[in-house]
This record gives structure tokens, sequence and C-alpha cells, in this order.
């Protein structure tokens, strides 16, 4: 974070309580697994039809990758991560963006205006289907993948991140989705960490 930058408060702080509930495995173990990642750094850096190589190739060496990833694909840097969440639009996350000129594009800092939820555990990509329209199986949504999608008409981008999914909502309406999320995972045994 830069020293320019006010701390950064979640939309969930007072909110999140660890718990453990609903329908346990008969280890007394949960199969959803939800967590909110606090001190969210996120840029998002926009290019222009003629200037969207030039660009990419900044925000990856600001993340510490090789290249920008495409279209619904993200890249983990050594410093960030880039997830490509529209055709020319990029999410910087980690990591404070470049400077991008004016003709090139353009960088917003998203940071106070998302939360971030984690969604891990054996049965994390059944609970995210009772709220995304999308297709999460292996094949279709492997990890690296990037949508922009929606949860009850609030627009959310959902990144598969290896064995869990980053969900990125709208800080207006992360409280709301959070509680939903909760009540929903309890039906395959909920652990809040």
């Amino acid at each position: 974070m830069s020293k320019s930058s006010p701390q950064r408060i979640s939309a969930l702080s007072g909110h999140y309580v660890p718990d453990l509930s609903g329908e346990l495995s008969a280890d007394g173990s949960a199969r959803v697994v939800l967590e909110h990642v606090p001190e969210l750094v996120l840029y998002q850096v926009a290019g222009w039809a003629d200037s969207m190589e030039q660009v990419g190739n900044r925000i990856a060496v600001a993340a510490g990758a090789a290249s920008a990833p495409g279209p619904g694909q993200a890249i983990i840097g050594k410093k960030g991560a880039l997830l490509r969440v529209e055709p020319m639009k990029w999410w910087l996350i980690g990591v404070e963006a470049p400077e991008i000129a004016s003709q090139q594009g353009a960088v917003l800092d998203l940071s106070h205006s998302r939360t971030r939820i984690r969604v891990c555990g054996p049965q994390a990509r059944e609970c995210l289907n009772r709220f995304l329209p999308l297709d999460l199986r292996a094949q279709s949504f492997p990890a690296g993948s990037v949508a922009s999608s929606a949860i009850h008409h609030v627009g959310v981008a959902l990144w598969h991140v290896d064995n869990y999914y980053d969900l990125f909502v709208p800080r207006g309406f992360s409280l709301f989705i959070w509680d939903g999320m909760v009540e929903v995972a309890r039906q395959f045994g909920l652990q809040v960490v």
C-alpha cells in the first residue's frame, strides 16, 4: 500500500465471525470454507485498442509476470496477480499500478470498492453454483480462469485459483452476498475462518 493511500477497511469488518456449522461431514469437517480476505489492493487498468500490448507489458512488469493474461484468464506473478476481467481491462492485485499515459489507457483504484471472499473446500464449486450461472466444472473453468458474472443482479468477478475461488463483490452488496453465502454453505457444512 502506498504511503498516500488511506487504510482499507472491508465492508465485512465487524460482521465476520469464525464459525463451524451446518451439515458437517461424519468426521465433523466442513465441505465449504468461507474466508474474508482483508487488505485488498486492486487496480483496474484499461488499455485502448491500439495500446493493449504496451499496457499489458507495463502491468506484467508491475506484477512480476512474464506477460499479461488473455481474456478470461489470470496470471500470478512474483509481486502480484493479473486478471483479465474484460476484453480491454485487467485487474492488478496485490501491488500498486504503474503510471499509464492517458493516450495509452487508464488506471482506477478499486481497492475500497470491492470485498474479496475466498471459497474453498470439497464442495466449493457446488456452493458457488447456487449463486452463479457459470459452468464451473474443471473442463470449462479450470484454475487460472476469470469470469465476470452476477449474483442476484449484482455484478461480481470470480477467479479460480488452484484449490479455491476468489469472489470480488461490490462493497455496498458484500454483506448481503456474504450472509446469503453463509446460509447456503451451511447445507454443505460450513467453516468460516
